[in-house]
């Protein structure tokens, strides 16, 4: 089995715990979790961003770490401007029909269906770069349905 370097998540401190889709993942070896707004962060260099207006990401990434960004919409947009400009980062996205099975509420993310939970973002990285994904989903609450329509 191949190694990968940790799944970075950079999760705002304002963000809802009780409703947090990565709930379960924080003591896992392969993830490292930073609060925002950081101090510092670990190296990135060689690390996939998830970023909406990138290259969708493909098996070719699957050397890289992932580095995640855990928020509202509202949030995760502020948080994720300054990693775009970091020049030893790659930018990739996911490809657009993948669909959520959160039940969202808010506004200010485009078509709501297509607006991913962390979780499920994070497992469709996985699953595209080849990487492992046996556990990611034990604690979400919507992988039957996300599973399910998502025809994986």
């Amino acid at each position: 089995m191949q190694s990968n370097p940790p799944t970075i998540v950079i999760r705002h401190r304002l963000e809802n715990l009780k409703k947090c889709s990565l709930r379960g993942l924080e003591s896992r070896p392969d993830f490292i979790f930073v609060t925002y707004p950081y101090r510092s962060l670990p190296d990135l260099s060689g690390y996939v961003i998830l970023d909406l207006d990138a290259p969708p990401l493909t098996e070719l990434d699957k050397e890289a770490g992932l580095l995640i960004v855990d928020a509202t919409w509202r949030y995760a947009e502020k948080m994720i401007q300054p990693l775009k400009q970091l020049p030893h980062c790659i930018r990739r996205s996911l490809p657009g029909h993948y669909r959520t099975a959160y039940p969202r509420k808010q506004t200010g993310c485009g078509d709501p269906e297509r607006g991913l939970a962390s979780i499920e973002a994070l497992y469709i990285s996985f699953l595209l770069s080849g990487r492992d994904t046996l556990g990611l989903l034990d604690n979400y609450y919507w992988k039957e349905q996300f599973l399910s329509i998502n025809y994986l």
